[in-house]
């Protein structure tokens, strides 16, 4: 199991930012998600994924355009949006899954 599926499994909700170096939208998520850090803290985990350097995830989980956020908690796949989100819509939608 490689070090994503190890978080993903896990009982802390993950939100996975989907992104490429080079989109332009992509560059807009850090201070956002930033910002949803700060809200939750150690109760979610937010990991990035390069999709140019991880094509097998981008493809497993049919990322068809990023940027792409997901959120995962014991593996499952819990809420997804392509698109650059809010603060305020995900944390909306991470504090339905915050234990």
């Amino acid at each position: 199991m490689s070090n994503f599926e190890g978080h993903i499994e896990g009982e802390t909700p993950v939100i996975v930012d989907f992104y490429a170096d080079w989109c332009g939208p992509c560059k807009l998520m850090p201070p956002i998600l930033n910002e949803v850090k700060e809200s939750v803290g150690d109760r979610a985990t937010i990991l990035k994924m390069d999709v140019d350097k991880n094509p097998s995830y981008a493809e497993q989980y049919g990322i068809r355009s990023i940027p792409t956020l997901i959120i995962f908690k014991k593996g499952k796949v819990l809420w997804r949006k392509s698109g650059v989100a809010s603060a305020q819509e995900i944390l909306h939608h991470l504090n339905m899954f915050i234990n």
